[in-house]
């Protein structure tokens, strides 16, 4: 057998096997809550958009939250911004036209505040200009009001267990889970793509950190290269209140691997 000819048998057992998994995942009467991480547009990867319309038609989300981060502003940084990079009205044009891509694949959907997704808040904190002159995050970020962000997030589950997502409150996800009392979801850490659990005589929680979607080749993330760890691009669901992680694997191109997702 070829090296061809075997791959092409390969992709599709690992077609017909996650499609037999999803299947066991996407019963009608489940509740499916769709977590998106950390996008910084107009910095994410070029196929995330993709990547999250086949999340959706293959799980068929109730409910859409985002992490936060959904816009990067770069060159409104606190830290030096690169000057081959877009000037901040253009970085937002960009950045305004992904988001309205993405709400057009998820009309409505829940956001929390983030260190990126608000600059524009602490950029006016620091020179001075009230909050009430500044627009909000809807007009911003050039979506409607189905997007409603919140500091943080909490919700009830189906399974009756609650719900905390916040952007980044702490590294170590599970410890937060412990001190909240609540399974905890989070993003911010872009390398960290994990599900962990804490119990106690009451209830099992769970913690789960769901990386991020950029483009790390972006020179926006530069400073990524004085790391070891690399970025872990994916998403989370959680289906009646049991979490799941799904990778956005990669070719050795760095585009999106179709083939090992589903």
């Amino acid at each position: 057998m070829t090296q061809n000819t075997f791959w092409k048998y390969t992709k599709k057992s690992l077609h017909l096997y996650y499609s037999i998994a999803l299947t066991m995942y996407s019963r009608k009467d489940d509740e499916v809550i769709l977590v998106i991480s950390d996008l910084h547009a107009p910095y994410q990867h070029q196929d995330a958009l993709e990547f999250l319309a086949a999340i959706k038609e293959q799980y068929k989300p109730n409910v859409v939250l985002n992490v936060g981060d959904e816009l990067d502003y770069h060159a409104l940084s606190f830290h030096a911004s690169d000057p081959n990079l877009d000037s901040a009205g253009v970085e937002l044009k960009k950045g305004q036209a992904i988001l309205k891509k993405l709400e057009e694949i998820f009309p409505e959907m829940i956001l929390v505040d983030s260190n990126h997704g608000s600059m524009k808040y602490r950029k006016a904190k620091v020179n001075g200009i009230p909050r009430e002159l500044m627009v909000s995050y809807n007009v911003a970020c050039g979506v409607g009001e189905g997007w409603q962000w919140f500091n943080n997030f909490t919700t009830e589950m189906a399974d009756g267990r609650k719900l905390f997502m916040t952007h980044g409150m702490k590294k170590n996800g599970v410890q937060l889970a412990r001190e909240m009392g609540m399974c905890v979801i989070q993003g911010h850490y872009h390398t960290e793509f994990n599900i962990q659990y804490c119990g106690n005589p009451s209830v099992l929680n769970w913690s789960m950190m769901v990386g991020c979607l950029i483009d790390n080749r972006s020179m926006a993330f530069a400073y990524n290269k004085t790391f070891p760890a690399r970025p872990i691009l994916g998403c989370g669901l959680i289906i009646n209140g049991q979490p799941h992680l799904i990778p956005m694997v990669k070719t050795n191109t760095g585009r999106w691997n179709k083939y090992l997702t589903f």
